[in-house]
């Protein structure tokens, strides 16, 4: 794996602690592909401190972010998370390969050493692949029904007409644990 690293607001990056990082994460490298780039960022704002992992992979990014008094177990925590998500995306990939075989090719893709090559290229850049559609009827409701119904269907996420203005909103749930609310502007 080839390591970048940041140091923001105020983080000094020292050998030892570039070195702790490489160590904590080769040991993914069982698991995550042998030429992945991984970036790895170190802040720290009022005695907490935050590790931020990227590792990006072709049509799947690896992202873990921890706040932590400590920053090694705040790295640990990081590789920690990152580890569950790739065994749940590999998990994922195999289950569909045995489905279809013609998938077994974009497994590969995967976890096969990764060449750099223009031609194959191509066919990536035609945009994302939709896994999934769903239609609905939009009830009008408030806010408040909407964040309740969010709720009961375990989402983080809520698309409903609002009543009050009868144009499309959306409200979503905030890594703070507070509720937010989208409204198109007119």
């Amino acid at each position: 794996m080839r390591y970048s690293f940041t140091g923001k607001e105020g983080i000094e990056l020292g050998e030892a602690l570039k070195q702790k990082t490489m160590d904590r994460l080769d040991k993914l490298s069982k698991i995550i592909p042998e030429n992945s780039e991984v970036f790895v960022a170190f802040s720290s704002v009022r005695k907490q401190n935050t590790v931020e992992v990227t590792i990006p992979l072709k049509k799947h990014v690896l992202r873990a972010e921890v706040v932590n008094m400590d920053m090694q177990t705040a790295l640990d925590q990081a590789a920690d998370i990152l580890e569950v998500q790739m065994l749940k995306f590999k998990s994922r990939l195999s289950r569909k390969a045995k489905i279809d075989p013609n998938f077994k090719e974009e497994l590969n893709m995967y976890f096969a050493p990764q060449e750099e090559d223009d031609d194959d290229d191509n066919e990536s850049e035609s945009g994302v692949v939709i896994k999934r559609s769903k239609k609905f009827a939009l009830k009008p409701m408030d806010a408040e029904e909407a964040v309740m119904n969010m709720e009961l269907l375990g989402h983080s996420f809520f698309v409903f007409r609002n009543a009050e203005t009868d144009e499309v909103s959306v409200v979503y749930r905030r890594n703070d644990g507070a509720y937010g609310l989208i409204e198109p502007e007119c």
